[in-house]
């Protein structure tokens, strides 16, 4: 029987970010990008997202090699914790490699990984796959597209990609794409993320110009905060400052590491003499500064953050600053960024930040631009990917304009196993996959019931019930002791919790008239006799602790 090709996506689906798909035929397998994804408001305490690499380590003798379409953190982020469990070669561009060797130096794995560069229209040998390595314009320099060629067929897989005609280095390689649709796409593999946008996605010289004016006739501070993997954006900043005779000066660690990655590697062109010390700005005047800092998206370590909130060590926010948000909101961080605005008006800064302003431009495809890539390539099956449901399924609604059959497109989701042969795809089962958490220095010992009670926690505190009982016939020593914590404010609730002592008391002495000497079970009727007459009184429902000591 003829081995299939199996295209698995292990995150990247009804999701945004934590990108990660699998590419297995026979005794071969393939990773492409291994992103993480950020922590929701139902996620206390987590700080990352990162992928089940259950399949990956269940077939770790079958992996040979890891491809990288781009270095943002939702496509790189997860490699340290993969490369823990097993170990392959990972290929990349320049800049995205660079980044990489970061993480694994935070990681202590620079020297047990091997790094492979490559260039547009480099072809990788990894068993039985060539992947093909297909320029593409993104919000970060060095971005590819892969063309995957495979025994039943070749699988295009764009990775995050625009078009832009006036881009840094070169317009999207739609020749190399148009190319391949003649001689034959078996599956496309696209981008979703601007799907719900219609038309073309600007290019990103029309935010040099809205820097330009922002920049001219200004005689104040200028603080310009987007994100730290958008080389072009930071250039563009670079540029103007020169040009008006400013000096810049960087703060904020991830933009530092970019900054050094980006001009190690060549891609960031620093006029002489243009960027300074944090330190140095003080001495100079207001109108010759500019400082670029991290913070965008309202994060609660960043140097914005910090600047906002006066607990950055060496800039204050001063009345007459203005502060530039060359960046757009991504979903889920609207609050964040207006806590950060309001807080710097309330400094006396001028904050400019209106998409109406042009300071940002996405760096995703839209409708227009996915219509000529699947028009160029011409696939014979669709999988959409990168999105949550919704744009998966416009993704699947715009294939079907462009003329594709209906049954030869595929929406899944992340472990759906796609199966492939030179002319049939179907969905054929699925693998483990999902989401692991990183707490700290824990990945993976919070779960959904650690999620669960934190989110308890949060909405309605906890109380403690603490009492000594005798070991020889179980009577109450001392106690019951109440402490509360996120509930009620004890000094103002004498009353409740001698009622709360009264309650526990009498759960106790009802399971000593029944001869009851199971802790647990005295533990659960004071929790339950708690509980119920805490929901009759208060309508609260917090978690209830009881802690029993045998003396």
């Amino acid at each position: 029987m003829a081995e299939k090709l199996k295209i698995i996506p292990l995150g990247g689906l009804d999701e945004i970010g934590k990108n990660i798909t699998v590419l297995e035929y026979g005794k071969d397998m393939i990773v492409v990008d291994c992103g993480v994804g950020f922590p929701d408001e139902e996620m206390y305490g987590v700080d990352l997202v990162i992928p089940d690499f259950t399949y990956l380590v269940q077939n770790a003798k079958k992996l040979r090699g890891m491809f990288i379409t781009h270095g943002h953190e939702d496509h790189i982020g997860s490699i340290p914790y993969c490369m823990q469990q097993v170990k392959c070669p990972i290929h990349g561009t320049a800049m995205t490699n660079g980044l990489i060797r970061l993480k694994l130096e935070e990681h202590h794995l620079a020297d047990s990984v091997q790094l492979v560069t490559h260039k547009p229209g480099d072809v990788v040998k990894a068993g039985c796959f060539s992947v093909e390595f297909i320029h593409v314009n993104h919000s970060i320099a060095d971005a590819v597209a892969f063309a995957i060629h495979t025994p039943v067929g070749t699988v295009v897989m764009t990775g995050d990609f625009k078009i832009d005609p006036t881009a840094e280095g070169g317009m999207t390689d739609l020749a190399r794409l148009g190319e391949l649709g003649k001689q034959g796409v078996l599956a496309l593999l696209c981008d979703s993320t601007n799907v719900e946008r219609e038309g073309y996605t600007p290019s990103e010289n029309l935010v040099a110009e809205s820097l330009d004016r922002q920049f001219k006739n200004c005689d104040q501070r200028l603080i310009v905060t987007t994100f730290a993997s958008n080389m072009h954006r930071i250039q563009a900043v670079l540029t103007t400052a020169h040009r008006y005779g400013r000096k810049v000066a960087v703060t904020g660690r991830s933009m530092e590491n970019m900054l050094k990655v980006a001009q190690e590697l060549g891609y960031l062109h620093v006029p002489a003499g243009t960027i300074v010390e944090l330190a140095a700005i003080k001495s100079l005047p207001k109108n010759k500064v500019v400082i670029v800092s991290t913070g965008s998206q309202g994060e609660n370590m960043s140097a914005l953050y910090r600047m906002a909130f006066s607990t950055h060590r060496q800039v204050e926010i001063q009345p007459g600053d203005r502060i530039i948000i060359s960046a757009s909101a991504i979903p889920g961080n609207e609050k964040a960024i207006s806590r950060i605005i309001n807080e710097l008006y309330r400094k006396g800064a001028d904050v400019v930040y209106e998409k109406s302003e042009g300071l940002h431009v996405s760096g995703h495809a839209c409708q227009e631009e996915l219509k000529i890539i699947h028009a160029l390539c011409k696939p014979k099956f669709f999988i959409p990917v990168h999105g949550e449901q919704r744009h998966l399924q416009l993704h699947a609604r715009l294939a079907k304009q462009m003329g594709m059959a209906p049954k030869n497109i595929l929406v899944g989701e992340i472990g759906t196993v796609f199966e492939l042969t030179g002319k049939t795809c179907k969905i054929n089962g699925t693998v483990t996959a999902g989401k692991v958490y990183v707490d700290g220095t824990g990945v993976g010992d919070v779960g959904s019931v650690v999620l669960r009670d934190r989110k308890h926690l949060a909405q309605d505190g906890m109380i403690v019930v603490c009492l000594n009982l005798s070991g020889q016939d179980g009577s109450i020593l001392s106690g019951p002791d109440i402490i509360t914590r996120g509930f009620v404010y004890v000094k103002e609730s004498e009353e409740l919790m001698d009622e709360l002592r009264g309650v526990a008391m009498e759960a106790v002495e009802r399971c000593q008239r029944k001869r009851v000497r199971d802790w647990s079970t005295i533990k659960s009727a004071i929790k339950n006799d708690l509980s119920g007459y805490l929901f009759k009184t208060t309508k609260r429902n917090p978690m209830i602790l009881p802690i029993i000591t045998e003396l």
